[in-house]
């Protein structure tokens, strides 16, 4: 069965998330504070998706999204904050969270999200081992059975979002990407969200492969348009 950790400190939207999640046969680990929810996922982890709300008590929902984050590259992770504020998503998505949701929101549409996500992070999981895989563009190696990229030798540990638009760029070598391409691409067809949660992941991305991320010679912004991959 498949796992959630929900992280959120009022115990009636907990609840009510929890329960949808149980009707659609999730497994939930509840939890009313970051504390709790970190202890839950080590003790009774690992989980597919976490659902973390931002303002906990004790430790707050971004610092709990980056422990979680560091010791687990491929959960999903959902971040819900009564916050609307541009720079509350790019913080929660650049320190790893996959999606951003802004309160108050729709218990289906989050339900949406997390499957969309988990099916995002599961691709290739199930591929046979012998069917392996390895997409090359100059120096680096993206490798599909490991979910690992590597520049010269390297390796590079990517989330599965990364990941996944790092497999769409060397599948389109020098073509230019536009933004909406990448969201459906990597994100799926109907997606909820915001297409600026491409420019963060690129930024993310260009942190991890660039030599110089100010001044990057790989992942190459087509003004106006989006981006284009040379390597």
């Amino acid at each position: 069965m498949r796992k959630v950790l929900v992280v959120e400190d009022e115990a009636s939207i907990r609840e009510l998330i929890a329960l949808n999640l149980q009707m659609a046969g999730w497994e939930v680990l509840e939890a009313e504070n970051g504390e709790r929810g970190l202890r839950r996922l080590k003790e009774e982890g690992p989980c597919d998706a976490a659902v973390l709300d931002v303002m906990l008590p004790g430790i707050d929902g971004f610092s709990l999204c980056e422990s979680i984050r560091r010791d687990d590259q491929n959960i999903g992770i959902i971040i819900l904050s009564a916050k609307g504020l541009e720079e509350d998503k790019i913080r929660g998505l650049s320190i790893g969270a996959d999606d951003y949701m802004t309160k108050p929101f729709s218990v289906s549409e989050l339900l949406a999200r997390i499957e969309a996500l988990c099916r995002r992070v599961n691709r290739g999981k199930n591929q046979p081992a012998a069917k392996e895989t390895r997409l090359v563009s100059g120096k680096f190696v993206l490798d599909e059975a490991s979910r690992i990229l590597y520049k010269g030798e390297t390796p590079i540990d990517l989330t599965q979002v990364e990941f996944q638009i790092m497999e769409l760029f060397f599948r389109n070598q020098g073509t230019a990407l536009v933004r909406e391409k990448i969201l459906e691409g990597v994100w799926g067809p109907g997606y909820f969200g915001d297409v600026k949660i491409v420019d963060v992941n690129i930024r993310r991305l260009r942190m991890k492969i660039e030599d110089e991320p100010s001044s990057p010679k790989h992942i190459l912004t087509v003004w106006g348009y989006g981006y284009r991959w040379n390597a």
